[in-house]
This record gives C-alpha cells, structure tokens and sequence, in this order.
C-alpha cells in the first residue's frame, strides 16, 4: 500500500474542488502582488498564508532591518485586513493594548456614561513588535487575545473581529532588558518563523529600488470571507493514518524523557515539543498541501514544516549550548533518525 496515495476519503466535493482551485489561483496572485514590493523570503511568506490559512499565530524572528513590519503590513493590505501595529516597551500596560474605559457626556442627555474605547488589538492581523520587551503581565493580555479571540476589561468581555491573528517579533541579538516568553506562552505560537539576510543579488535590488522614487498600489486578492472559507477547507484536508502517526513520532521522539528519544535528544535536549506541536504539523500540512495544489497531506509537508513547529518548542540544554549544537540542527537530526510508518529505515 503507498502511504503517499490520496486517502479515500479526500476531498470529491465538487464545491471544495472549486474553491481549491480557487485558493491556488488567489495564492498565485498573491505571491505576485507582493513581488511589487518585497524581495525573496519565499519561505516565509509562505509560512506566514500557512498560519493564516491554520487560523493560528506566529513568532517572526530577525535582526533589524529585514522588513518584518513592511512584510506583514503588505499581506495585511493584499489580504484586505485591518492591521494594528503595536511597539511592545517595558512601559507599556495591558490596557494599551485591549483598550480602557472612560467616563464620557452623553451629548443627548447631558449624563457622564462609561465608553469603551478598543485598544490596538481590534484588528485583523496585528503586529506585536518586539514582544519580549514588555513585563509578563502585558504579554498575558495580548496572550489572552490570541487564545480566545477576545479580551476583558474591567469584567466585561468584548470579542475581536474575525478572522484574526497576531504575528510577534523578537530580535535575537540584542537580549538585554527583555522579558522571554516562557515556554507554555510560545507554545501558543504555531511558527517560529526565521528572517535571515537575503542574497546579494536580492539585496542589492533591496537597495536600488528603495533609493529610487516609486509608489506602490496593491491589488486586493482576498478578503476576510474569503479566508475564512479557506480556514474551513484547510480543516476538511484529509490526513492518513499513517502520516498522522509519523507527525506524532516527531514530537513525541523530541522529549528527553520519552522511551522513543533518541541518544542524541536525550544529551542535548531539556524539554521537548507539546502535543500542540503534532497538531500543528498537521494542520500546516494541509495548507500547504492545498497550496501545492495537492487534496491530502503527504511526508514532505510534515517534513518542511518540522523546523518551524518545533524551532521554538525543542529547549536546549546547557550541553547543547557549549557544544554550539543549534536548535535546527538537532530537529535536521530528528527528522533523519524519525522513520516512516511502515518503512525499513
């Protein structure tokens, strides 16, 4: 039996096909409307309508200067969403970010009532820059938002516009006066998507076409209806047995503790991936799956997206760190030493 095969279950309605086929013509224009602007980061693109499409979150990290802000306020405008961007700073209180109550004059009556006035996560896709720099207790209530698609003031809860989705920077160099995330709060991120410096044939367009006069207009290639509908045929993507089970085995052969570790997780390895973590591959499996114009998941996806799933989930210990043995390093080993269901490896 090839496990590779479509399940039987895959997609036959003739509804779904379409809008497959739909999404495929969508995602091509969109790749092409974003050429107008951003140069390379093909993969992270990628992986940033992957989190869209899965309905989740994602931690973008960078050295300043790669355009993370400019790339995600572009797929914002291209996408038809309202986008929030918000300075994360050892200042800044939860009620900047959920928004506040205040005493206002009715200007019919003339009494003072109590308004609610949305902070800057009323928004669509909303960009919290440089997340670790602010105290754990205004990183909870952009958390909260994340999780719930809601916030709560001062007893009353509001709901946030779908769909909805945070994107997170941090900056990896420069660790001084920050507050880390802790692991069960970036266990809430579906990516921990990596910005490196482009090519130097990419960067050297980079330069000369942002020294030059130019504007810019987008063309809207989907709306949040649109997305949503999308979010349901990822959902619909079947995934067979034995695939789900290898995605599972990637996770679980991560823990250090766990009978399935490999020698090298077990030396190098303080704390391995969550169940969240098999979950996502998962559901990133099917988008990406439909995005390639394919109707069920196959190895390669579970494969390509292991680095982003697990990157942020795979801790290190202290012998890791001084044998200079990477995160990306030890997941490339992971998925080597990970076989297939049913396979000889």
């Amino acid at each position: 039996m090839d496990d590779n095969a479509p399940p039987a279950d895959a997609l036959e309605a003739a509804d779904d096909l379409a809008l497959a086929e739909d999404l495929g013509r969508r995602y091509t224009r969109l790749r092409e409307e974003l050429g107008k602007l951003i140069v390379g980061q093909d993969a992270v693109i990628e992986q940033v309508i992957l989190t869209v499409l899965a309905g989740g979150n994602s931690l973008i990290v960078g050295v300043p200067g790669l355009a993370k802000t400019l790339l995600i306020h572009s797929i914002a405008q291209v996408l038809d969403l309202k986008f929030s961007r918000i300075q994360f700073t050892p200042d800044l209180m939860p009620s900047d970010i959920t928004g506040t109550d205040l005493v206002q004059e009715n200007p019919e009556t003339g009494k003072r009532e109590m308004n609610f006035l949305p902070g800057p996560i009323f928004a669509n896709i909303v960009l919290a820059d440089e997340i670790n720099r602010t105290p754990p207790k205004t990183q909870s209530a952009l958390l909260e938002a994340m999780q719930e698609h809601r916030v709560t003031v001062q007893g009353e809860t509001y709901d946030l516009e779908e769909p909805f989705f945070v994107f997170a920077t941090q900056n990896p160099i420069e660790l001084e006066g920050t507050y880390p995330l802790p692991e069960a709060q970036l266990d809430r991120f579906m990516f921990e998507i990596v910005i490196d410096y482009l090519s130097a044939e990419e960067e050297l367009e980079v330069v000369r076409s942002t020294t030059s006069l130019r504007e810019i207009a987008f063309e809207r290639v989907m709306d949040g209806p649109q997305i949503r509908a999308f979010q349901r045929l990822v959902r619909k993507v079947p995934v067979s047995r034995p695939l789900s089970q290898y995605a599972l085995d990637l996770v679980r052969a991560s823990r250090p503790g766990g009978a399935d570790a490999p020698d090298f997780v077990r030396e190098w390895v303080d704390y391995g991936a969550s169940t969240r973590a098999a979950q996502y591959l998962l559901l990133g499996g099917k988008a990406r799956a439909l995005l390639s114009g394919r109707y069920h998941v196959d190895f390669e996806d579970i494969r390509a997206l292991a680095g982003p799933v697990l990157r942020h989930r795979v801790l290190r210990n202290f012998h890791a760190e001084s044998e200079k043995v990477t995160t990306d390093a030890l997941i490339e080993r992971l998925i080597e030493s990970v076989p297939r269901p049913g396979s000889n490896m």
